[in-house]
């Protein structure tokens, strides 16, 4: 299994528990490394076989931005849900960042790693 990665993905959407964080959108930054077999994109240099980055980005920057999830930890686990729902990527492993969220640190976050089953 080969990986890509998507390295300090920034989105902004509405996220938190209290009620000023309901109000506003505030920044997320995600790290993902997504798994698949890349051999047959390798061997051929077609594009049909390798795994879209862009689009998948879309897709997931636009989930993003329309959800309304109260905790980082409900939002990142329906992104690795979104993500294993394409054919071929095999494993994820998703870091997602709140920067800010604590004035004595850089950003708090969560990270999941799971592969499909």
């Amino acid at each position: 299994m080969q990986i890509i990665f998507i390295h300090e993905l920034k989105v902004e959407t509405i996220i938190g528990i209290h009620a000023w964080e309901r109000q506003l959108k505030q920044l997320l930054c995600l790290d993902l490394e997504l798994g698949y077999d890349m051999s047959q994109a390798v061997a051929t240099d077609k594009v049909e076989f390798a795994v879209d980055y862009a689009s998948l980005t879309e897709k997931i920057l636009a989930f993003i931005q329309s959800s309304h999830f109260k905790l980082i930890e409900t939002l990142a686990d329906q992104v690795i849900n979104l993500l294993l729902k394409e054919s071929a990527i095999q494993w994820v492993r998703l870091k997602l960042t709140k920067p800010g969220a604590l004035p004595q640190a850089k950003g708090v976050g969560v990270i999941i790693e799971r592969s499909k089953v």
